[in-house]
């Protein structure tokens, strides 16, 4: 049995910092998902495996990057 291999479809790519983020489109049963990787120098991440908008998907990547590379929370005070 081979499975079907699937290849990304970005649909939007933008800098954050020494950063590239790459938001990948999917559509399962009518309903459309995103995905947003990071990539850098050394490596590549998926830092939101799922997200129901693109800005969303874009928000948490950067968060991601900031708490990843950075150190910084980013979470809300509450």
């Amino acid at each position: 049995m081979i499975i079907d291999p699937h290849y990304p479809n970005i649909v939007l790519t933008c800098p954050y910092r020494e950063f590239t983020i790459e938001l990948e489109q999917s559509v399962w049963q009518d309903v459309t998902t995103y995905a947003a990787w990071v990539n850098y120098d050394t490596g590549s991440a998926v830092a939101v495996p799922k997200a129901w908008t693109r800005a969303e998907a874009i928000k948490r990547a950067k968060q991601w990057i900031d708490r990843n590379f950075y150190g910084a929370n980013t979470r809300p005070s509450s």
